[in-house]
């Protein structure tokens, strides 16, 4: 699937990298360890406070893996 437009943070997006953030809590370009895995922070959603959207091929596969709270470390 391809994604052409950019995101928030004016980066283009990547499936499994790119995260959608609150920037207020985790600003644009950070880097973010999530259960063992990298991610950037450069997209934002509806939503703020503590919450990551993780970009997925689809909506299908985000509603398989669905939401849980996990612990998230700030690496840069």
């Amino acid at each position: 699937m391809d994604i052409t437009s950019a995101t928030a943070s004016g980066a283009d997006p990547e499936i499994g990298v790119t995260i959608g953030v609150d920037p207020n809590v985790i600003p644009y370009g950070t880097i973010v360890l999530i259960n063992g895995k990298e991610y950037i922070a450069q997209d934002t959603g509806n939503y703020a406070g503590n919450h990551i959207d993780i970009l997925c091929e689809s909506e299908a596969v985000a509603e398989r893996l669905g939401t849980y709270n996990t612990q998230v470390y700030i690496k840069k």
